[in-house]
Formats: structure tokens, sequence, C-alpha cells
């Protein structure tokens, strides 16, 4: 289940901090059910557990500041280093070998398709009445 939290004057950070909290405990009960990750069973487990609560709503509460961002980009740290083989390759080359982007990146290219269907009228805006 997903908890979205919102306060008036929120920036973002108590929505990352708990959706960091629920990815990393998905990623440890993964690690006591798989001690060995294969690559090719890592984007299934990854994609199908883990993924989902770190990009949750994430146009609505993107991270606005570097600490959020980083806290979040962790648990995909952590999580790379799972697979067999790769736990001593730098973050990017784990990444490229996985066949999967940093969140940043991801963040980014989920914007930009939001954007380019409100342009085009592919996305039914809400209209503010004032």
């Amino acid at each position: 289940m997903f908890t979205v939290y919102i306060r008036g004057s929120s920036n973002g950070t108590e929505q990352c901090i708990q959706a960091a909290k629920k990815a990393q405990s998905v990623l440890g009960m993964v690690y006591r059910q798989f001690k060995i990750i294969y690559k090719e069973d890592f984007g299934i487990i990854y994609k199908t557990y883990v993924i989902p609560h770190l990009e949750y709503c994430i146009q609505a509460w993107s991270p606005k500041l570097q600490k959020d961002k980083m806290l979040l980009e962790k648990v995909q740290r952590r999580a790379t280093r799972m697979v067999k083989g790769l736990k001593k390759l730098p973050y990017e080359i784990r990444l490229k070998k996985l066949g999967i982007y940093s969140l940043e990146r991801r963040r980014l290219r989920g914007d930009l398709i939001e954007t380019f269907k409100i342009l085009t009228g592919k996305e039914h805006q809400l209209q503010q009445i004032f």
C-alpha cells in the first residue's frame, strides 16, 4: 500500500524519507529470500517490488532538494550491489550492465512525457476556477 504525505509547507522531504524507508525494507526482504541474485532475475524483482515505492506519484512530489534525491538514489545503489558479480563495480557501470537508468534520469523522462502530453492535448488538465 502506498501513502502520500501532504503538508501545507511540505517540500517533499517527508515523502522521500517514507518512500526510501519502505523501499529499503522491501530490499531487505528480497535479500533474505534470495541470497544470490543474478542479473536476469534482478530486473524482474527490482522493477516489481522496489521501483514502485521509489516512483509512486513522482511527478506530484518530485524531490527538489539534493539530499532527498540522494536518499532515493541510495536505495538503488544498494539494490544494484546485490547482483552477483557487480558489487565492486562503480554505480554508473552497474546501471549500464543492468540496463537501468538513475532515478534522476527516470524522473526527468517522466516529466518530459507529462509535458509532451499536456502540450499535445493528450492529457486532461484540471482547470482552476478563479
